[in-house]
């Protein structure tokens, strides 16, 4: 497709070359990305390009390239190379990728999940309710990578949550091409804020809730909920939202008569009462006009119910049979590191959960409460490079509501590890619970393992079905559930002649963690 083609309806300015030159190998903001044909996007700040790598993009094939607003134009560029200047490139990259790509999200039904905490769940459960009750063809884009069904499509692992919008759009593309019939994506803060879900024609936008999370990106939570509600402003064609949380209004008036709501403890258009939670799920009734149902979903928790409202009210609103839809809930299998639980072979159960911010730390704690037979001892930390106001309240949440706490790295990125624990240490500390500072993961872990008894819980919390750990610019390959099995595997290999066994490990370990650690003294593990 001709650059003018894409760029038609949009203000910009030639500065060199023809800007009828087709582009033959798609987009990117990434200059590695870049092959023969490319066009090159040059967003500045980008942490893989901006206006400094044009000189590398031509050279890797970019034909064309888009600056932006005060960016000043190339110097020395090969003539056959067309460059235009847009005001912001954020804004015109959505509406030319679409275009490349034949604006796939017309040719599918598009569901986008936003929120702080249940992102992830919605997504995964919208794709598997729809397989389970009428086998449709489901794509899905998130924290999880994207994938058609089970099977996933191969992406860079530095691609976000939600991708940008080059990708997002080649990513549509790819699914429709494969006869896809539906799409749900999450669709984070920071994406609605630079305009990477523009022109995926949304049928259905979710709401979940709105708490504490990326004041580092948003500043206060007045931003953060302006950053949310772009989803409500033209991206979508009708909501669904949880009318438990304030900010549902604001959406209400944003989108009058296009709202579908969903709660626990308020009236709304699909609502749950009766609910009954142990380990292995909960049973609840679901209401829906002057029509109830006995439901169940094979996951423990209020907001697990929560999710499976918004999910049912989705896809209902999608056109999908209601009956068939509450039918199937608890045929659902678990959703991958949201309440993820595993018995140990000594009788303890672990549970893995993504719970990285104090309401989620919070609401998972609160229901294996309801339903823990003993101690519950809670391996946490708090992401690197990320809000330092919510370490706190994490520390005194996990403290309140743990009988043992196990202080480690979650993803440090680039920060010192050391220094994020000292910051969640003094609230964890004030609570009197006993705890313990091990800073590798994987030591942590086995740590808590070797602590726990039979009936024990172990949460560990924070990274759910990530498959690596972000420590300074790399991604170690680190998954928590698979960590915790190759520890048993460990255990059951064992024997006394070359290993302790982890009963006396424990033991060890219960008298240690009584001696309640100072700030910036860790046990290595």
């Amino acid at each position: 497709m001709k650059l003018s083609e894409l760029l038609d309806g949009h203000d910009y300015q030639v500065l060199q070359g023809d800007p009828g030159t087709p582009v033959t190998a798609g987009m990117s903001f990434d200059v590695l990305r870049l092959t023969a044909g490319s066009l090159y996007i040059a967003v500045p700040g980008h942490a893989e390009g901006g206006p400094e790598e044009i000189g590398q993009a031509v050279d890797r094939g970019a034909v064309a390239v888009i600056i932006e607003g005060d960016t000043s134009g190339p110097r020395d560029m090969p003539e056959n190379v067309c460059v235009v200047r847009v005001p912001d490139t954020r804004t015109v990259t959505p509406v030319a990728a679409a275009r490349y790509y034949g604006e796939p999200g017309r040719s599918m039904e598009m569901v986008a999940v936003t929120g702080t905490n249940g992102k992830t769940s919605v997504s995964y459960m919208v794709e598997a309710l729809l397989r389970t009750a009428e086998r449709t063809r489901t794509g899905v884009i998130g924290t999880a990578g994207s994938r058609i069904g089970s099977v996933m499509i191969p992406m860079p692992r530095s691609v976000l949550t939600t991708p940008e919008s080059p990708e997002l759009q080649y990513l549509l593309g790819y699914m429709r091409d494969r006869n896809t019939s539906t799409v749900v994506l999450e669709a984070t803060s920071m994406a609605l804020l630079t305009h990477r879900v523009d022109r995926t024609f949304i049928d259905v936008g979710v709401f979940t809730n709105l708490t504490q999370d990326h004041l580092d990106d948003h500043g206060t939570m007045e931003s953060y909920t302006t950053a949310k509600l772009r989803l409500f402003q033209g991206l979508c064609s009708r909501a669904v939202v949880n009318a438990d949380d304030p900010v549902s209004d604001r959406i209400q008036a944003l989108m009058p008569g296009a709202v579908t709501t969903y709660a626990l403890d308020t009236e709304a258009d699909y609502r749950a009462t009766d609910l009954d939670s142990d380990a292995a799920g909960t049973r609840f009734t679901l209401h829906h006009g002057d029509r109830k149902f006995a439901a169940a979903i094979p996951v423990p928790g209020r907001f697990s119910v929560s999710n499976a409202l918004a999910t049912v009210a989705a896809c209902h609103l999608l056109g999908h049979d209601l009956d068939a839809l509450v039918s199937a809930l608890d045929r659902m299998p678990a959703v991958p590191g949201r309440l993820e639980r595993w018995d140990t072979p000594r009788g303890a159960t672990v549970i893995v959960d993504y719970a990285h911010s104090p309401d989620s730390l919070e609401k998972v704690l609160t229901t294996i409460r309801g339903f823990a037979a003993d101690r519950i001892i809670t391996v946490f930390g708090c992401g690197g490079d990320r809000d330092p106001t919510k370490r706190a309240p994490m520390g005194r949440i996990a403290g309140e509501l743990s009988d043992l706490c196990v202080l480690t790295s979650d993803n440090p990125r680039t920060e010192s590890p050391e220094a994020i624990l000292d910051q969640v240490t003094p609230a964890l500390m004030a609570t009197g619970t006993p705890f313990q500072r091990v800073t590798d993961r994987r030591a942590a872990i086995r740590y808590a393992l070797g602590a726990a008894r039979p009936q024990d819980i172990v949460l560990v919390a924070g990274k759910g079905s990530e498959p690596h750990q972000a420590v300074g610019d790399e991604l170690i390959p680190f998954d928590d559930m698979s960590v915790v099995r190759e520890l048993a595997r460990e255990e059951r290999q064992s024997n006394s002649g070359s290993q302790r066994a982890w009963s006396d490990i424990g033991r060890d370990i219960e008298e240690a963690a009584l001696r309640v650690p100072q700030p910036g003294h860790a046990a290595e593990g």
